[in-house]
């Protein structure tokens, strides 16, 4: 093993010693609500023995629903209390709608009330082997297209996973402030994909401290506009069941507004920096004697034609998240001056605008970072050969 593959080496056990000790103290002492011997909720699959009774009828009103209820003969396949045999209502309405028939899985909510006594209620379809084969499938189509490059794209997306599940949320609720928290893994994740993908190169140097950048500016500008706006996390949807978390963890609200911003535009920026970081790196080699003023207009030129499509899919996606809702404002014909003034409205203008933000500053920074580190190391490398050090 040679001296540099010794560095490496060294470097890459010492993260990932880091990193597993990081995630150990994340998710030390976290065990969600508590579950007794004699309380508890607990969400488990059962299997449909026999429907014994099935009192609905379809619904005239709403297409493909049901109305009334089931008596159904379950039998328990997980949980502590798997291999009993039970009996459950299964109640239908227009919104909670989950007609089955003998041999289905379902997912069931236990409710303990006491040793050994508990209530069933259906809780929704088993999707469990649905999601994971559609993740397994997702998987196997960027590997067969993608290659090795396709297996470490995965690998770099199943990282970002852990990063949010594993490191984000927990340490959030620990108290750890979320836009810091989110700035550096937001980094972290960018910097690890990228190597991941292209290995330690300029072009990957130059897309990570670019992205960086990017991601600074939209925090910059989420901020600014949050505040001007008077938008925080106290006006989200999901502002009063936090709340009531607030009560049993260290949790803090400031902050997660904008880190949800972060978040959502990370993936556009990432992919963004590396199309121009990339497509630089390819005018280099194709034209070593390019000075750097030349390479970092010709990255200017490439980021352009991508900076619209890429701001239009952001805007998209959170409008299309947010499409049910839009389309209840539309029905209610709500005057101009209310509708501006919707916490709604407000929160999706300054997520898409400040996300796109993001997007466009990536650009000139990425262009920049990259045309100067691929000149350096050009001129770093006649250097050596003149000293015959190569």
């Amino acid at each position: 093993m040679t001296k540099k593959n010794g560095i490496r080496l060294a470097i890459v056990l010492t993260f990932l010693l880091l990193y597993a000790a990081l995630l150990f103290y994340a998710n030390r002492g976290w065990n969600g609500y508590e579950i007794t011997e004699s309380t508890g909720i607990e969400y488990e699959t059962a299997k449909v023995l026999q429907v014994i009774e099935d009192n609905t009828v379809v619904d005239e009103n709403i297409e493909g629903r049901r109305r009334g209820s089931m008596l159904l003969k379950l039998e328990l396949l997980s949980g502590r209390y798997k291999g009993d045999v039970v009996l459950a209502e299964n109640y239908l309405s227009a919104m909670y709608n989950v007609y089955v028939i003998e041999g289905d899985k379902v997912s069931v909510r236990i409710d303990t009330v006491g040793v050994g006594e508990y209530q069933i209620s259906i809780y929704n379809y088993e999707r469990s082997p649905i999601v994971v084969g559609l993740v397994a499938v997702f998987g196997l189509a960027l590997i067969l297209i993608g290659g090795w490059q396709g297996l470490r794209a995965f690998a770099g997306l199943v990282f970002t996973f852990v990063n949010i599940v594993f490191l984000l949320l927990p340490l959030v609720l620990k108290g750890v402030p979320a836009i810091p928290l989110t700035l550096i893994l937001v980094t972290l994740t960018s910097a690890i994909c990228y190597y991941l993908i292209g290995g330690w190169q300029p072009k990957t140097i130059g897309a990570s401290l670019g992205c960086l950048c990017g991601v600074g500016f939209a925090a910059i500008f989420g901020a600014i506009a949050s505040s001007m706006t008077h938008i925080t996390a106290y006006q989200m949807d999901e502002a009063e069941a936090l709340l009531l978390l607030m009560a049993d963890t260290d949790l803090k609200l400031d902050g997660l507004f904008l880190s949800g911003i972060l978040i959502a535009t990370i993936g556009a920026v990432m992919d963004i920096a590396m199309s121009v970081a990339s497509a630089m790196d390819e005018i280099k080699v194709k034209k070593p004697e390019i000075s750097t003023k030349e390479l970092f207009v010709s990255g200017m030129k490439i980021g352009r034609d991508a900076t619209g499509t890429m701001a239009n899919t952001l805007v998209l996606a959170f409008a299309g998240a947010s499409l049910n809702m839009m389309l209840l404002i539309y029905s209610y014909d709500v005057s101009y001056n209310q509708l501006m003034n919707t916490d709604f409205i407000v929160i999706e203008v300054v997520r898409g605008i400040a996300g796109s933000m993001g997007i466009i500053m990536t650009v000139p920074s990425v262009a920049f970072l990259t045309a100067m580190i691929l000149n350096k190391q050009k001129k770093c490398t006649k250097e050596n050969v003149q000293n015959g050090h190569i």
